[in-house]
């Protein structure tokens, strides 16, 4: 009997195979094998997926407007391809960009001449001026990597009165559009209400997007740019420093987390706001939210409407922001928002609420070390959270904040420098920075990576590297006058230079337009002597990256300079200590005259100073790279016309990078004196005049020199967007310096002894 009924079984389910065969219900797949499987990521333990929808064949996107393809798809998918957000939704670098160009002239970027009548914002104003005044600006498009619209395209909401009508036809015209090849559009604001979606209005074709409040959907990995939310008034150059002036240790705040700002009763973006007060406690935990804007705000008012406005008002924003731990970041109409960069120069830790945002710069910057990333679906589980970040961990996030602010997001220049700065990245992938050049100091701008494609090369990383910079220096001595006798200062200073136990080599670099000395005429050393012409005999040939040099450490001299080699070997080893700052003995301050309305300079001996200047100092030759390759041609146009304030720019550039004031050492008592008695002016006579140098007034003495080093300080800081000097009160003198002591027991007994 169950013999029956197992044959029963067996032939009905046979039945049902062939029927279900038949009717076209079942196919049977063809084997694959465990390695096929294991390829795939199919496991037999899972179900396969069931898709809804049926699987349309692959179409690239740039064969949509072909006739084939017309044929068979009908409008409806036309209007859905030309309507989509990015028509280039699959762009990469390496399908979409042509880097032959670059590789030929390096990475240019050219910007489209603004056409009559064209509407510009001052925002998109400021974008264009910077890259104009960049390394990077070419005026020449046949030379250029990049390109970049003078079309206004930051907002492109229809709403507003900067939208550019007929942007579409616009960009069309343009002759070197090529379908966006190679292009370069900023955005900060896409969409409009209700539903504010990141369609610009136009077809980008393959032209890459550097784009406020972007989505991780949206956003096309290593070929887009994220760059932050910033307002009109967000300053062109410069812009304030972090808010953090001091570490306060435990680093709490009188309210562990505030907001302040509009809350939206309908529509996207108004779920996260309208649940804020279930968090506010009105204590240490501060959020809150106003409906009272737009016009008709009172006929969609709610309940808690008149309790919200009540509440908000009690409260500064200002106040609040400098005396918070962390701040809250949620998502407005768009995902960014303006409290992002508030928060940061705040040094108040942002909490991110914003799901589906793509981070500022997020191919660079790991947002983990400065941010708190939160989940709108999680948000009563945040004051918990916060709460339960240890305190060193919240020092660390704010320290971090303070150098994201500064190094990426200060001014709109730097936003748009790290813009182009992370493109190159892409285009010289030889030569591209490491995350720790980028979310380390000085950050990305100021780590050049065509130096060196080694940390240890640069003056800032010995102490993350656990080593140490080498342990001699080379001296370069500026020669500008004739040897015309074997008494002269520069010969007397060669060998007192040239005895340092740290002295590696000395190079003599010859800015006069008179003919070598033989060599007979150089004294003899125990170190060799290089000496080398000047390119185009200018002052700024002084600080040329020279291959010649071979140490980290670079000992820079006047020819008239009088040190002995005790204070050589001093400076030396103070310099050791700071790698990555100025150390030396000449300083100089600057002042703000108000009267004037302008910075001064002085040369008086004062408790202060701002500048170390370079005719007796000790630097990285990084900084010999940097003042090349960074600095734009005008100052250092400037500083070989006037033959002067060579010095001077080298300070500021040496302190916009460290944020630091140079380093003074103790000199000897009879250093000013002898100084000034020195009857030589490199910079009151052009550098290749080459005349005696007893037929020259005194340098210290000449009130053309002085007026020329005002107008130099005023045109570098506005450069510069700030004064970057820094004044210092701080002066290294040797251990036992002036101690009643014998003198037998000190190291450095000659700097007291003259």
């Amino acid at each position: 009997m169950q013999a029956k009924k197992r044959y029963l079984i067996l032939l009905s389910a046979g039945a049902c195979v062939l029927l279900l065969s038949f009717l076209g219900g079942l196919q049977l797949p063809a084997a694959r094998s465990r390695q096929d499987r294991s390829r795939t990521g199919h496991r037999p333990d899972q179900p396969w997926p069931h898709f809804s929808d049926p699987l349309h064949p692959f179409v690239p996107w740039d064969h949509t407007d072909t006739e084939e393809y017309n044929v068979h798809v009908s409008p409806r998918q036309k209007r859905d391809v030309n309507t989509s957000v990015y028509k280039g939704r699959r762009c990469r670098m390496d399908s979409c960009f042509d880097f032959s160009v670059c590789q030929r002239t390096g990475f240019k970027v050219y910007v489209y001449p603004q056409q009559k009548g064209d509407k510009i914002s001052e925002s998109y104003q400021n974008i264009l001026a910077t890259i104009e005044g960049s390394r990077f600006y070419t005026s020449d498009p046949g030379q250029a990597c990049l390109f970049v619209l003078s079309l206004d395209t930051l907002d492109r909401d229809q709403l507003s009165p900067q939208y550019v009508h007929n942007l579409k036809t616009k960009v069309q015209n343009l002759p070197l559009w090529n379908d966006g090849r190679n292009h370069l559009i900023f955005n900060l604001y896409s969409g409009t209400w209700p539903d504010y979606t990141e369609d610009l209005g136009f077809d980008i074709g393959q032209a890459m997007l550097a784009k406020a409040s972007i989505s991780t959907e949206n956003f096309r990995p290593n070929f887009d740019v994220s760059i932050p939310l910033f307002s009109k008034e967000h300053p062109r150059t410069g812009g304030e420093r972090g808010f953090l002036r001091y570490n306060s240790i435990p680093p709490f705040r009188k309210y562990m987390l505030v907001f302040k700002g509009k809350r939206y009763l309908t529509g996207i973006g108004s779920d996260t706001r309208n649940a804020l007060y279930h968090v506010h406690n009105a204590e240490d935990v501060v959020l809150l939210t106003t409906c009272k804007h737009g016009k008709d705000w009172q006929k969609h008012k709610d309940a808690r409407c008149d309790k919200d406005n009540a509440e908000y008002d009690k409260y500064d924003y200002k106040e609040m922001l400098h005396n918070s731990t962390f701040c809250l970041v949620p998502r407005g109409r768009r995902l960014g928002s303006f409290r992002f960069l508030e928060a940061l120069q705040a040094a108040c830790v942002p909490v991110m609420l914003s799901n589906g945002w793509e981070l500022p710069f997020s191919e660079i910057i790991d947002w983990n070390t400065a941010a708190v990333i939160g989940d709108e679906r999680l948000l009563l589980q945040i004051p918990t959270t916060v709460r339960s970040i240890h305190q060193d961990k919240i020092l660390s996030l704010r320290q971090q904040t303070q150098f994201l602010w500064e190094a990426y997001f200060s001014s709109v220049e730097k936003i748009v420098l790290t813009t182009l700065e992370i493109i190159q990245d892409r285009v010289l992938e030889h030569s591209s920075r490491s995350s720790l050049m980028w979310n380390s100091h000085p950050g990305g701008l100021f780590a050049l990576p065509q130096y060196s494609g080694y940390l240890g090369d640069f003056p800032f990383f010995y102490a993350t590297l656990g080593i140490k910079p080498h342990p001699k220096f080379t001296a370069v001595i500026h020669a500008v006058s004739p040897l015309v006798s074997q008494s002269q200062p520069i010969l007397k200073l060669l060998v007192a230079v040239a005895k340092s136990q740290y002295c590696a080599q000395i190079i003599v670099l010859w800015n006069c337009d008179k003919a070598l000395p033989a060599k007979h005429r150089w004294p003899a050393t125990s170190v060799p002597v290089i000496v080398i012409e000047g390119e185009n005999k200018v002052m700024s040939s002084r600080f040329l990256p020279y291959e010649t040099i071979v140490t980290d450490a670079v000992l820079s001299l006047d020819e008239d300079t009088v040190l002995s080699t005790t204070e050589v070997d001093f400076a030396f080893t103070v310099w050791q200590s700071f790698p990555e700052r100025i150390v030396g003995y000449p300083a100089r301050s600057h002042f703000w005259d108000s009267n004037k309305e302008r910075w001064g300079y002085t040369s008086k001996w004062t408790n202060d100073y701002s500048m170390v200047l370079t005719g007796a100092a000790i630097y990285h030759r990084y900084y010999h790279y940097l003042y090349t390759n960074y600095l734009p041609s005008s100052l250092k146009n400037m500083v070989d016309q006037l033959a002067n304030c060579e010095d001077i720019l080298m300070n500021f550039l040496v302190s916009a990078v460290t944020k630091l004031p140079p380093i003074k050492v103790t000199q000897k008592k009879q250093y000013k004196e002898t100084m000034m008695g020195q009857v030589r002016n490199t910079r009151s006579t052009p550098v290749n005049t080459c005349s005696s140098p007893s037929s020259r007034a005194s340098r210290w003495a000449d009130p053309d020199h002085f007026a020329q080093r005002q107008t130099c300080m005023n045109k570098f800081a506005s450069w510069f967007g700030a004064m970057p000097l820094v004044h210092s009160q701080m002066r290294l003198d040797p251990v036992l310096f002036k101690d009643q002591v014998s003198i037998l027991r000190k190291k450095y007994r000659d700097i007291e002894r003259l």
